[in-house]
């Protein structure tokens, strides 16, 4: 949404001025997100009189911003320009009014144009101005603070600002019980279970004059992505070691940022791999997955947690064959490198209005040893370290996931076999060792169930026989598996499969 700004002035004498002052909102970066301007010059030819079409520019404009020199203009019947009324327009719709009077001195004015400032004075400050660098210069001054008066230019700590049209019936009661619930047991909270709504807020600092500030959305709103779009979560899987179609599964995940986090990671460590161990010192079999859960969860809690929530983009979370990715929307604090986060470093974060619920939850420690604690499961879990670095806007997480080293005649032991590049090559890579089931497929492909895309991409490899069925005379049996023909070996040893 831009703000319109109605330029009123006496049309002759500002000619130059209106279209400068134009010309400079459009071309500054700032004012020309917020800002559209309105001046004489923009009416084309109609049959309608002037005075109307002004007066209804006025209504329709957000800011009126006059510029008042030596002369009064051309006045009606009534003995008025439409200057003065214009701004008497404004006054009476109860639009801001930004007014900026040429000269010094008042010498030399026309008297009504005197009287007019004189008015202006009696109910708003002033900005006098002598060249047009001057003008500029001051109207930037007022525009800006009122974008920080609207809220529109932020000034402090996003988390910490009101969230605009926000009230305390967008919290969740509910949300606020089970925070109050889990911040005991975990770190024995003060506050009880049974503490009012505003209460909580207030403790948490999560109020700004009596409304919601934007952390307080984000943690406990009923619909968080009603007021702040993009804090959902984009989570995707893919095939192959590439974003590529077609994509396995793909969520995209809103609610609070604790249900964000929560749901992103069920996501991630649903499609991981795993092996299951043996009950040689327990009853209970021990599950590791190519990722452990820790790494998975500090790498999406960090992104949440941490993110640019100014920004248009969503965090996103992309699990390929060899790879975890998360982008961030953000960057680092000034005083941290990537390099740094290898070591123990303060605790910088983004938004600390959020951290500290989630701190209170362990979701996080406000200990700087997150990335290290990162990098030491990792390597406890024989993964190659994970990578960070900076892209196009984005702070970006690489996880490498556990792969499995495989050996050919012309393949060194240490070389590990190349990754399928699409669902077509990951079904026939399935079945090098031997037939299979659909479902036996799907878990092949760490699906929990056979999906449409894999019955599809089934068919088209039945048609194009690369693959075929073990019970061709009873293709619905409950017993059908599937096996490579000879057309889809040829096809895995022409790719390097």
């Amino acid at each position: 949404m831009k703000y319109k700004i109605f330029i009123s002035s006496v049309q002759k004498e500002f000619k130059e001025e209106r279209k400068a002052l134009k010309s400079y909102i459009y071309g500054d970066t700032l004012l020309s997100r917020f800002f559209e301007v309105f001046i004489f010059e923009d009416v084309p030819a109609a049959d309608n009189r002037a005075d109307e079409v002004y007066l209804d520019e006025v209504k329709r404009s957000d800011i009126h911003l006059g510029l008042f020199g030596s002369q009064y203009g051309i006045e009606n019947s009534k003995g008025m320009s439409s200057t003065h009324i214009e701004f008497l327009s404004a006054t009476q719709l109860g639009k801001p009014r930004f007014i900026f009077v040429k000269g010094d001195s008042d010498e030399g004015r026309h008297p009504k144009m005197r009287g007019l400032i004189r008015l202006a004075g009696d109910q708003l400050i002033r900005r006098r101005f002598n060249t047009t660098t001057e003008l500029h210069s001051a109207v930037y001054a007022s525009l800006v603070q009122y974008l920080i008066g609207t809220g529109r230019l932020i000034t402090g700590p996003f988390d910490a600002t009101a969230c605009p049209n926000a009230e305390i019936s967008d919290i969740s009661e509910d949300k606020i019980r089970w925070f109050l619930s889990r911040a005991r047991n975990a770190r024995d909270y003060a506050l009880s279970e049974t503490t009012p709504v505003v209460d909580v807020l207030t403790h948490l600092d999560l109020l700004d004059k009596g409304k919601p500030n934007h952390a307080a959305i984000l943690l406990f709103g009923i619909k968080p992505q009603r007021f702040l779009v993009t804090s959902e979560v984009k989570c995707m899987h893919f095939h192959g070691t590439k974003k590529l179609k077609p994509i396995l599964s793909y969520q995209i995940y809103k609610g609070t940022v604790f249900d964000l986090v929560d749901q992103s990671v069920d996501f991630v460590m649903s499609k991981l791999n795993r092996f299951v161990g043996t009950r040689e010192h327990g009853p209970q079999a021990p599950v590791e997955y190519d990722i452990p859960q820790e790494v998975v969860a500090e790498g999406i809690v960090n992104a949440v947690a941490h993110r640019d929530y100014t920004s248009n983009a969503s965090v996103e979370v992309m699990l390929f064959a060899d790879r975890l990715e998360i982008w961030n929307p953000g960057t680092l604090p000034p005083s941290l490198t990537i390099e740094s986060l290898r070591q123990p470093h303060s605790s910088q974060p983004g938004n600390p209005l959020i951290a500290e619920p989630f701190f209170l939850t362990k979701y996080i420690e406000k200990a700087g040893t997150g990335t290290v604690d990162m990098y030491a499961n990792c390597r406890k879990a024989g993964l190659k370290p994970p990578v960070f670095r900076l892209e196009n806007g984005f702070f970006i997480l690489t996880i490498w996931r556990k792969q499995p080293l495989k050996r050919t005649e012309s393949q060194p032991e240490s070389q590990p076999e190349s990754q399928p590049e699409s669902l077509d090559e990951y079904i026939q890579e399935s079945l090098k060792n031997g037939p299979k089931s659909k479902s036996e497929i799907s878990l092949h492909l760490g699906q929990k169930e056979v999906s449409g895309q894999l019955n599809k991409v089934i068919r088209e490899l039945l048609i194009e026989k690369r693959i075929e069925l073990t019970i061709p005379d009873k293709p619905n049996s409950r017993l059908q598996k599937y096996r490579l023909t000879k057309k889809g070996m040829a096809y895995l040893r022409k790719h390097g499969k």
